[in-house]
């Protein structure tokens, strides 16, 4: 036996404190390793095409852990996959990345910081996605 927020249940836990129905960690992390998987930069697919393959495993996975009450996982999952979607463009981008984002209406200063730092699509986070082709 074991306590009720120490056991899992078809990907389910419930909270310690609050006894809230929760998305267990281990299913957190088959998800993460999914969108990983499909977001491999050295792909070489458009960004179209892994958009499409992205959108079944977490739309099927919302439609199954919905239920869960706490959703703060769901919405740090989403930042997550936007910012590995910004990390694959980057990539595909290459040396062109500064005009790329001037482009997009990036300010000269921050695209040249951006194209010029070693980790340069990290400081993507601020632009939306909807500005990606």
């Amino acid at each position: 036996m074991d306590r009720p927020w120490k056991r899992k249940l078809l990907g389910f836990t419930v909270g310690r404190n609050d006894k809230k129905l929760k998305v267990a960690d281990k299913a957190i992390d088959k998800l993460k390793d999914r969108v990983r998987e499909l977001t491999r930069r050295t792909r070489g697919n458009r960004i179209e095409v892994i958009a499409a393959e992205l959108r079944e495993s977490p739309l099927g996975w919302k439609a199954y852990f919905g239920i869960a009450e706490v959703l703060s996982p769901l919405r740090d999952i989403d930042k997550w996959v936007r910012r590995k979607l910004r990390c694959y463009v980057w990539k595909q981008w290459g040396s062109a990345g500064y005009r790329e984002l001037r482009k997009r209406g990036v300010t000269v200063r921050e695209a040249w910081n951006t194209s010029k730092w070693e980790g340069g699509a990290v400081r993507l986070l601020p632009i939306p996605i909807r500005q990606f082709p």
